[in-house]
Formats: structure tokens, sequence, C-alpha cells
């Protein structure tokens, strides 16, 4: 529709030659237009249009304009138009901007005078910001450049300047760059890592093919022994040879190493069994603790320790759990899930020592507040059986249109009726930042008025005491998500469960890898079940169609469960991640199924079931009042045990070829 929009503005231009012939709508598409094909003339016109007939979005286009003349605009001028628009989101994306151009011209009084009213995060904008009060002496920048500087994302070039400064005064060392260099190998930033090495002296072209030679091929690499060992930079290389073979040939990278690792010193050999033991545990490698073991007085970092911990959750090791976990950082410590497992390790340990029963149920008491998956189980280990929270709020029709009346909800109306998905949600965001928590539920509550429920659910969530919970887990399209779970035999709690978390039932969503639509269908997915279902006349236009969509997804969640033996848990993690993953991560024995998915691989898995399954937790309830076949149980007891996976099992050539 857009498009078409966008099509008619121009025609009717090039019909007309006259801009004041166009509505307010067309004009403001045409400024669009223009803004796109950077002609200021055309958008300076436009602007003054749209300006004398008070359109709503007028701001929108005049944003666009100071964008395009932002390098010849004067500071005053700038500063101006950040007053008139202070209301509006884009008004701090303008700031970050205009503070990157400051920083270009070091013109370091106007930058501060105007970073302090900056609320974004921006590296560009914190490098600059690091530069200047280095130049200016002013503040003690060294710890903080070097916390940005320690680590493997790509930053931006005029980060570049700060560090050649830095390097230049001895305050980022030798010990930094080599830090960095590993952290970029380990993440398989070559490039980067080439870029960070070539900061020492004497560090030449030809060396750096080593680096290219470990990524091609890392078994030849050390066999051959073609770095020779006796350099830090060869030993780097070596042990990023390791670390890249142990991702996919484990058992051949801990043959490989098992050769060469006297030939390390002792600091680096154990770093290389650290990173054997983290990739054996993703891979649920049974020796994975014994390979931490050999690691013993490395400093791990958060993604080692955390595996230690599931390796020894797999494993039942209750006291590697308590230790692991005991190694880490404070910021990690507060994470919902190592508390949780914290307090059942001290659980397991006091069926011996009773003990340690008070700490545990003083972690689970603490956790059990909290609105979350690890909240909720904490609440069961306390015998707490979670229910349908109740709803704390009901929102008045009062508060609705006190909502719908702010200017900046009026934008977003008119914004979401062009179409302007992102720039309706940053209005939304930005408009909704400082609501307590009434105002937020009637800010759902319009939204879900409005039929954004992705929104509504979003803005419902950020409550912080007060909550309703029909607007963070709402039942749109009932009957078909009825009719469809019931024709499949399902749990219409499990349906809404996965639609809430799959596109937040918005039909429109479409994810990056191309998956459509409520239940985030993959083309592949859809024409495989219409093939099963006998529909001759598929084609992937209707995959976004509300019904067939449902009937689909639904579909592929009972093939998908029936194919789980009835597992649910594992079931959701095939629907993410595929069938024949969700069966290799099974243990040899039965196993809790919170473990299981705590030991998921791949976080977005994980995390994806997990919401899920709380999510379903939720609907049961509600959803039950008017079903009677849905069954009320504990989170815990609708996870349930994993089956031993016995002998492995050959998932078919037709399943594995969706994923």
């Amino acid at each position: 529709m857009i498009y078409i929009r966008l099509i008619l503005a121009i025609v009717a231009i090039t019909l007309s030659g006259q801009v004041f012939a166009l509505s307010d709508e067309a004009l403001f598409q045409h400024a669009r237009v223009s803004y796109a094909a950077k002609n200021e003339v055309a958008l300076t016109e436009d602007v003054s249009q749209l300006k004398t007939q008070q359109y709503l979005l007028a701001p929108y286009a005049d944003y666009w304009l100071m964008l395009l003349k932002l390098e010849k605009a004067r500071d005053e001028e700038v500063q101006n138009f950040l007053a008139q628009y202070v209301d509006i989101p884009f008004t701090d994306r303008l700031r970050g901007e205009w503070l990157k151009k400051l920083g270009r011209q070091q013109n370091w009084g106007a930058f501060f005078d105007e970073l302090v009213f900056f609320q974004r995060e921006d590296a560009v904008v914190q490098c600059y910001a690091l530069l200047g009060h280095q130049q200016l002496g002013d503040v003690q920048v060294t710890s903080q450049a070097r916390a940005l500087w320690l680590t493997s994302a790509e930053l931006p070039s005029n980060c570049n300047q700060l560090f050649d400064v830095l390097q230049s005064t001895g305050e980022l060392s030798h010990e930094d760059i080599w830090a960095r260099f590993r952290l970029a190998l380990q993440d398989g930033k070559l490039s980067l890592a080439k870029s960070v090495i070539s900061r020492l002296p004497n560090v030449e072209s030809a060396t750096l093919k080593l680096i290219d030679r470990a990524y091609q091929a890392p078994q030849l690499m050390l066999d051959k022994k073609t770095a020779s060992f006796k350099t830090r930079f060869d030993a780097e290389v070596n042990l990023y040879a390791l670390d890249r073979l142990a991702r996919s040939q484990l058992e051949d990278a801990i043959s490989t190493y098992s050769k060469v690792q006297n030939l390390f010193d002792i600091d680096n050999r154990a770093f290389g069994w650290a990173r054997i033991a983290y990739h054996a545990a993703c891979s649920h490698h049974p020796q994975a603790l014994s390979y931490y073991a050999l690691a013993d007085g490395v400093a791990l970092d958060s993604e080692q320790l955390a595996w230690k911990v599931r390796a020894a959750l797999r494993a039942q090791e209750w006291r590697t759990v308590l230790s692991a976990i005991a190694a880490m950082q404070a910021k990690q410590l507060e994470e919902g899930a190592w508390r949780y497992w914290k307090a059942r390790a001290l659980k397991e340990i006091a069926l011996k020592e009773p003990s340690h029963v008070a700490e545990a149920n003083a972690i689970l008491s603490k956790l059990s507040t909290e609105r979350h998956y690890y909240g909720w189980l904490a609440a069961e280990e306390l015998d707490s059986i979670m229910s349908n929270p109740a709803i704390d709020y009901k929102v008045s029709d009062a508060e609705v249109t006190a909502i719908a009346s702010q200017p900046s909800i009026k934008r977003v109306l008119e914004l979401q009726r062009l179409d302007m998905r992102w720039e309706a949600k940053s209005e939304w965001i930005w408009a909704t930042r400082q609501f307590d928590d009434k105002q937020l539920l009637a800010a759902a509550e319009y939204a879900m008025r409005q039929k954004w429920y992705d929104i509504a659910i979003n803005t419902a969530d950020n409550t912080k005491l007060t909550h309703n919970f029909n607007l963070r887990y709402p039942t749109p399209y009932r009957n078909l998500f009825r009719t469809s779970a019931n024709d499949a035999s399902l749990d219409e709690a499990w349906v809404y469960g996965i639609t809430r978390q799959e596109s937040h039932f918005m039909h429109y969503a479409k994810s990056g890898v191309g998956a459509s639509g409520l239940m985030q269908l993959m083309p592949a997915t859809a024409k495989w079940v219409a093939k099963r279902l006998g529909l001759n006349a598929y084609n992937n236009s209707m995959i976004r169609e509300l019904s067939t969509n449902i009937e689909f997804g639904t579909y592929y969640m009972r093939y998908t469960l029936d194919l789980m033996g009835g597992q649910t848990v594992m079931a959701t993690a095939g629907y993410n991640a595929g069938p024949s993953r969700a069966k290799r991560w099974m243990a040899t024995e039965p196993l809790e199924a919170a473990i299981y998915i705590e030991s998921i691989p791949f976080a977005e898995t994980r995390n994806y079931v997990q919401k899920v399954m709380a999510n379903a937790q939720i609907y049961a309830p509600r959803l039950a009042s008017e079903n009677s076949t849905i069954k009320i149980q504990t989170l815990k007891s609708r996870l349930g045990i994993i089956p031993g996976s016995g002998k492995p099992e050959v998932v078919s050539e037709e399943v594995a070829g969706l994923e």
C-alpha cells in the first residue's frame, strides 16, 4: 500500500507540476521521495507546504530536511531545531548526528554542552567524548577506554583516533593489544584480529597469513606445526587453530591437542583445555567436566562458566554447579538462571547436609517474586504453586482517552496508518518512556484496541508493580486458534504460547531468515505442510493469510509433537531449531526438562523454549475456563522429564530438509 501511495504522489506531481495541489498525505509521501533522493530544494518546498497545512507529521519532513543540511547548518540553527521538537524521538537521533559533526571538528565546548542531553548509546559519540576528555585533560579516561577496547566487536573507525593517542602515551599497553587479539580470534573476527595485532612493531604481512591458514586448515596447521610455537604470536595462532577445530571436530581437536599441548607454556596449555572444555560442554560431551579440570587456574569468561554449570547440571554434579557459579562476576551472578540453579544445587546438597536449606530458601524466596521463567520455577520449589496471575488493574475508558489525546500518540496512529511501523514504534517508546504503571496499562489498552498487539504486549510487560495479564497475554483470533488447536488435538495454551513468542500476534511479522505470519512459518515448511494436506493450489502468498498460517502452524506443531513422543519441551525446541537438533540434545538417561532446556546450545532457542513454556503456563488457567480439555498443572509438571535417547534416532530426510 505504501508503495502505491508513493507512486500516486509522484504521478500527481508529474502531471500537475504543482506541489501545493497535493493532499497532506500525498505531499508527505513526496517529501519522503525527496529526502531519499537527497533533493534539498524539493524537500524544502514540501516542508513549507506541510507546515502551512499544519499536517500532523510535518515535523518528520522537517527532520529529514535538517539531516540533509546538517553539515552546513550553523550551531544556533541546530539548537533551535532541537528546542522546537524536544518531545519527538527523532530529536535525540539528530542530536547524535550533530555530536558526531562537533566531534569531527573537535569543537569540544559545544560537544560537551550538548552531550549532557544525549540519551542514546552510540559508540561513535562515546569515542569522541573520551577523545575530547583526553585532549582537554579534564577527566581520566584510561579505564573507560580500556573497557571499550577489550571487546571482539568491531568499533567505529573514529575510535581508532582515541586508541592511537592512548597507545602513544602508553595508556593502551602491549598486553591490552594481545588481549584484544585473542578475543577477536576467539570470536572469528579475523580482519579485526589482524588490525589489532598490526599495532605492535615488526608484524609483517607474511606473519598475518598464518591466521588465514589456521582458519582454512586448523588440523593441518597443528599437525604440521606450521606456526612454530616459539613466539607469542605463534602460540596465539595455534590456540586459535585449536579453538576452530574444536568447534566442528571436537574429538579430533582433543586427540590433536593431547599430542601438542606440551609445546605451550603452562598458562596457554590450560587456556587451550578451557576452550576444549567449553566446546565439549556445548556439545554435551560426557568428559566436558574433565577438560574443565585440566584448565584449572585459568580465569574462565562468562560463557565458559555458564557452560561449566550446564555440563555439571547434566552430570548431576551439584557441588561443581556451586563452585562454577561462585566463580562468576557479580553481574552474571544476578541473572535469574544462576540464582535459581544455585538454590537448586544447595537443595540437592541439603539432602545430606540440611544446613544448606535456609540459604536455598532465601534465594528462592526473593527470586519467586520476579515475574519470569526462573521466578515461577522458584515459586514452585517453595510449594507456592503458580495459578493464573491476578488482574491487578482494569483500565478505565477515561484513562485510554487521555492517552489517545496526546500529540505523540496521534502521530503514532498516523505513522501506523502510513505503514511507517519503525517510526511508529520509536515514537511510542519515546512517548511512554516515563509513564507510571497505570499510564502504561492505559497505553497498552489503547494499543490493544487498535490491534497493535506487539506494542500492547511490550508496553504491558514494562509495568513494575501494577499489572494486567490480559494485556500481557492477549488471546486474539480466538475462534481460529481454538478450531485449529482442536483439529490438531493440541493444548491451546501451548499454541498461544508459541504464537505470542513468534510474532506477538502481528500477522505481517517477518523474520530475518524469511519466516512469515503469526506462527512464523518458513516458506519451505509451509510448502511441505501444504503438500501433506493435499493443497495443490497453495502458493507462497497464502502464508500470511490468518487462517492458513494458523492451520499450517498447528499442523506442524502436531507433527513435531508426535515426532518427539508427545514431549512438549522437545517439540517446542524442534519448532524453533528443527526436530533433529531437539533430539540430538537429549541425554542418554532421562533428564529433568528444566536441565535439558538450560543446556540447549543455541541461546535463541534456549530463551525461546523458556518463554513459550512460561507463556503456556499463564494462558492455561484463562483458557481452561472456556475449554475443559486444557489441563491445569505446575510449570515443572508441564516441562516434565525428557526421556533418555537410548540408541540415536534418525530423523527422516523429509523433516530434516526443513531445517
